[in-house]
């Protein structure tokens, strides 16, 4: 069945939490942040969570597209939906004891040569004073399905600099990240974003991957991880912007490698490199600042 161009506009179902010092350690485990800075809830200031956290408030908004597509789109080409990108902007940190909501909307869905690119625009909030917290961005290809309908827009994200495509220096720096064989399992009962693909070699091998996939929020929390690491001490409060498009798989028990280098506008680009040395991050980009 076509994707339906007239879905555009559909709220998301909301999700709301209070997020616990459970959720904040858990998540950072989940990736392997073992420095104090994420992991030590004594510590000076309080404890803050690290910014990727947003995904998995996020991640029943994006379920819910299912249902909002529900009777337009078949069960089976609803599966083909696979992450293509995700641009978040953290407008403050996320701290033990917040009640926050999740709020989404389908805001996009047009051709692209693979099937239907769509864009969902997706907001979490402080449920006591409605600030924001995240404004994120995820895009998804419905892989081999058509759309029924034009081309349709209706909210685009920030403007991305052309710089961001340009490739990198030759002297960019690099980091390699071994990726445990386990990570996607402990990533998806850490994180909450559970999906078999990830987990479950048969339902991975049946869906025609090569194995089981680590998440592409993961491979993007990394990444960004590393630029907390190497570019701000470890201060989750100075990353406010972080994107990149996800344009490869990554296999569990390979090596990945971060590659990224200042740019004169002011941010940091990168790219994540697989095992093979193809893409498995295209055009990421981090704006990060001196103080939080």
């Amino acid at each position: 069945m076509p994707f339906p161009a007239s879905a555009v506009g559909a709220a998301l179902r909301s999700f709301g939490k209070t997020v616990s010092v459970r959720d904040i350690l858990a998540y950072a485990a989940g990736l392997g942040a073992a420095e104090a800075a994420f992991l030590d809830d004594d510590q000076t200031g309080g404890l803050r969570g690290l910014p990727f956290l947003c995904v998995s408030l996020e991640w029943p908004c994006i379920v819910s597209t299912r249902n909002a597509l529900s009777g337009a789109l078949s069960p089976h080409d609803a599966r083909r939906g696979v992450h293509a990108f995700q641009d978040s902007t953290f407008h403050r940190p996320i701290r033990p004891g917040d009640r926050l909501i999740t709020v989404g909307r389908l805001v996009s869905a047009r051709r692209v040569r693979s099937g239907v690119l769509t864009v969902s625009k997706l907001v979490t909030k402080d449920a006591v004073n409605g600030e924001p917290v995240t404004t994120s961005w995820s895009g998804s290809v419905y892989r081999d399905v058509a759309l029924d309908g034009e081309d349709t827009t209706i909210e685009t994200p920030p403007a991305m600099p052309a710089e961001v495509s340009a490739a990198l220096p030759p002297d960019a720096r690099t980091v390699s990240i071994p990726i445990a064989t386990h990570m996607p399992h402990v990533y998806s009962e850490c994180a909450d974003i559970w999906n078999p693909i990830h987990t479950e070699r048969a339902v991975a091998l049946a869906a025609g991957l090569p194995d089981i996939i680590l998440h592409g929020t993961a491979t993007w929390a990394l990444a960004g991880l590393t630029l907390l690491r190497r570019c701000a001490d470890n201060d989750v409060g100075r990353l406010k912007r972080i994107t990149g498009r996800f344009t490869g798989l990554v296999i569990p028990g390979e090596t990945i490698t971060v590659r990224f280098a200042r740019s004169d506008g002011g941010f940091v680009r990168f790219e994540v490199l697989t095992a093979a040395g193809q893409p498995a991050i295209s055009d990421g980009a981090a704006w990060l600042t001196n103080e939080a």
